[in-house]
């Protein structure tokens, strides 16, 4: 006997059978997405290793070198405190570094400065260019890198120092460039207080740095001003700036002190760690 199907029965299954291709359908999209973004999670992985091996390779190749200098000859002390108590004094007896930019200036004309800081990698050439986006993306060599350079502000003056010179970099995770900047909000680095000086020499002069505030924030225009239009709107700065800090240690700063400022990406929402130092010292070449 032939069987026969109403035709709700009918709609039924073809509603039932439509249903189940379309969550097939979703499924198999669904995984293709997952694979697509783990294609390209893993290209970045890859692409994040290769960038961090051009930079080791270029640090092997630029070989940076550095001498103590204890020598007091034509040492310049820059405006130092009347409180003969205030731990700048303490600072001005550290030795100032020696660098030969020879080798820098060979690889990269680009070249202005070179930087050390106490217990972390920290120990580069700067380099300065006409835009703050080209060594975003581009290496010491001029090559297409993601991890960049250490380089500073296109409006500051290496020749004669602004209010505030800029420096900056981004900070990888396998601790190159300022990767390492991220150790001077560790007790542990702020408990010792050689670390609070920054080594900073140009093609003229050869300087001390003394740190007076490490702090982080949302990312700002403010606290990288390089320049300001009166004593009253430097010192309003130089206010907040010490009100930021975190760090173990006091220090005098006033209007006359030349600014050394380092800023680095603190994580992906914009985050920013932020040193700043004032000029202590300082030896022409």
């Amino acid at each position: 006997m032939k069987k026969y199907i109403s035709i709700e029965n009918y709609l039924k299954n073809e509603q039932s059978f439509s249903e189940n291709n379309k969550n097939k359908i979703l499924w198999q999209c669904l995984k293709i997405l997952c694979l697509i973004v783990f294609l390209i999670s893993l290209y970045k992985i890859f692409k994040w290793n290769i960038d961090n091996i051009k930079i080791h390779k270029i640090n092997k190749e630029i070989n940076p070198e550095i001498k103590i200098n204890s020598s007091n000859d034509n040492i310049e002390l820059f405006n130092p405190p009347s409180n003969k108590k205030s731990n700048y004094y303490y600072y001005i007896t550290f030795p100032l570094y020696e660098v030969n930019f020879s080798n820098f200036l060979n690889k990269n004309s680009d070249t202005v400065a070179f930087i050390h800081m106490n217990n972390t990698l920290i120990n580069y050439p700067i380099v300065k260019t006409n835009n703050n986006n080209y060594y975003l993306n581009h290496s010491f060599d001029n090559k297409k890198n993601n991890a960049g350079w250490i380089f500073m502000d296109y409006r500051n003056n290496i020749t004669e120092l602004d209010d505030n010179t800029i420096i900056y970099g981004h900070s990888r995770l396998d601790g190159t460039l300022f990767g390492t900047l991220r150790k001077v909000l560790d007790s542990s680095w702020q408990d010792n207080p050689d670390n609070y000086v920054i080594y900073f020499s140009t093609l003229k002069e050869n300087m001390l740095f003394q740190i007076f505030s490490i702090y982080t924030i949302n990312s700002e225009s403010y606290y990288i001003t390089p320049n300001f239009i009166n004593a009253k709107e430097k010192q309003k700065w130089l206010d907040t700036m010490i009100k930021r800090n975190k760090a173990k240690i006091e220090t005098d700063v006033n209007v006359k002190d030349k600014i050394l400022t380092l800023s680095t990406c603190q994580n992906t929402k914009g985050g920013r760690i932020v040193i700043h130092a004032k000029l202590i010292k300082k030896k022409k070449i």
